[in-house]
């Protein structure tokens, strides 16, 4: 990097450090990071719903204690790292100083890429890890540095362990090299041994999900027909939204520019893998976030287009899409309390869509009313086991109806069994040798639960958090006593692979 771009990417950094430090343990756990520590605590070459990596960071930043700051130190790394590797790739493909500040200030202040590390979640890791890879990719053919395909397998393996949306980005790269070239790069021997560190890397968990009958397909099939993509047009103007308004301009030049100018000509396989992974998350009725980790790539490649503008028009731009992106920094990141933030969106003109129909009445940002309720619910349920005679507690199972329940008693309650649950991964740790003779049953419906108990009845009710979930307030704890037929046999009938069409499927 010029001596200029190394001002731009390391004064952005600075902030974007400041911002998520100041507001990674403001609120409390999400649900997904609390079933992330569970698995975690569990190792395993992979889990129905993800591969193992994220599982196993989550589970290693809480083996002191419990610290919601330390658990999304990763997501703070990442989001300053992804900064200097933007302006690096912009300046790879011939951005100037002024060039070099559009990419980070775009890549900093674009909501839907800040959103990623509002949490520890599976997509984390996303923008950083797709735009390395194709950064490698590119160095390797600008630079004529073959070992860079090394470095691109390597990262889109360990992409791979975290989540498995790089496989949709890779295969937009091998679509863009054989539609726009140079062709010359899939012939490649390096390229060829690249490959096949990212497929060894991959393997173990790939051998796990056959091993288990592919769950994570059925987890997909079930979740991916709750998620509200909408119509293409719908999907493309929540992306614009999504991404920054104000830098919309940048990225479509970043996809239009190297068919219009022959001195970005040669990067038009970059473009082509924007929209060719685009398409792959329409076409599969992912969720809008699925694609946040495309955009700097399109950023560097539109700083690239853009990078012969006038200099006070680019600072201008620039300070506008960060104001913009500052604006817009509450619905991403828990800056306000929750009550400030929920007046806030209920007078917003255009308030924010959920992603999935889980989300469906969120008093908050979906992400951010997960975040309350997880310790009222432990408390509920450590005073209930409590009161049970002792006899009781010695063959007590204590079953919830999802993971995020059930995952927050593991992880916040004290005294307690380890959960059961036919929801995702729980469904296969089965129902650790529990007969159904007594079971405290959290979150289900009591009439359903009535048909195979002897006796069934609601002794408690959880979810006070007025910014919780709809389905986590005022939900019952149900004592089922003489469950017939035995637990072990009734288990295949609580198996539910996914989150959307949970309550869909009777017990």
């Amino acid at each position: 990097m010029s001596k200029g771009a190394k001002v731009a990417a390391w004064s952005v950094a600075g902030v974007v450090a400041i911002v998520h430090l100041l507001t990674a343990g403001k609120y409390d756990f999400f649900r997904n990071e609390l079933y992330f520590i569970v698995c975690g605590r569990h190792p395993a070459f992979g889990y129905v719903d993800q591969p193992p990596l994220v599982p196993l960071i989550a589970a290693a930043t809480q083996l002191g204690g419990l610290h919601v700051w330390l658990l999304r130190l990763p997501d703070v790394i990442v989001s300053v790292a992804l900064i200097p590797l933007t302006v690096a790739f912009a300046q790879l493909l011939g951005a100037s100083t002024r060039g070099a500040w559009l990419a980070a200030v775009a890549a900093a202040t674009a909501p839907l890429i800040i959103a990623l590390s509002a949490t520890l979640m599976t997509t984390s890791f996303e923008a950083l890890a797709f735009t390395a890879v194709a950064y490698y990719v590119t160095r390797a053919i600008v630079r004529d540095e073959p070992r860079a395909y090394w470095w691109a397998g390597l990262i889109a393996g360990l992409a791979f362990e975290a989540r498995y949306g790089i496989v949709m980005w890779t295969i937009g790269l091998a679509l863009g090299l054989i539609l726009a070239g140079p062709r010359g790069a899939l012939r490649s021997r390096d390229a060829w041994i690249g490959a096949g560190i990212a497929v060894l890397i991959a393997l173990p968990n790939v051998i796990w999900q056959v091993a288990h009958g592919l769950p994570f397909l059925e987890l997909v099939h079930n979740d991916n027909a709750g998620n509200l993509t909408g119509t293409p047009v719908a999907f493309t103007i929540d992306q614009v939204i999504s991404v920054n308004l104000l830098f919309a301009p940048l990225w479509i030049a970043g996809i239009i520019g190297p068919f219009a100018s022959a001195r970005v000509s040669r990067y038009r396989f970059l473009a082509i893998t924007f929209v060719v992974t685009a398409l792959l998350v329409f076409g599969t009725h992912g969720k809008n976030y699925y694609l946040a980790g495309a955009y700097p790539t399109v950023f560097a490649l539109g700083a690239a287009v853009c990078t012969m503008l006038p200099r006070a028009l680019v600072a201008i731009w620039a300070l506008l899409g960060a104001v913009n992106g500052a604006l817009t920094l509450p619905l991403v990141l828990p800056v306000d309390k929750p009550a400030v933030l929920q007046r806030m969106m209920n007078h917003l003109a255009l308030r924010p869509k959920p992603v999935e129909v889980a989300g469906i009445g969120a008093p908050l940002m979906e992400v951010f009313s997960d975040e309350f309720g997880w310790r009222d619910l432990a408390r509920t349920v450590e005073s209930v086991y409590s009161a049970l005679p002792a006899s009781d507690r010695s063959k007590a199972a204590i079953f919830a109806e999802n993971y995020g329940d059930a995952a927050a008693i593991d992880v916040l309650g004290r005294g307690l069994p380890p959960m059961i649950s036919g929801n995702n991964q729980y469904y296969l740790w089965g129902p650790r040798g529990y007969d159904g003779s007594v079971v405290l049953a959290v979150n289900v419906d009591p009439a359903a639960w009535a048909a195979f108990c002897t006796s069934a009845r609601v002794v408690a009710y959880f979810g006070t958090s007025p910014y919780a979930m709809p389905y986590e307030r005022h939900r019952p704890i149900v004592l089922c006593r003489g469950m017939h037929p035995p637990l072990s046999q009734l288990w295949p009938r609580f198996k539910v692979y996914g989150i959307n069409n949970l309550g869909v499927a009777p017990p």
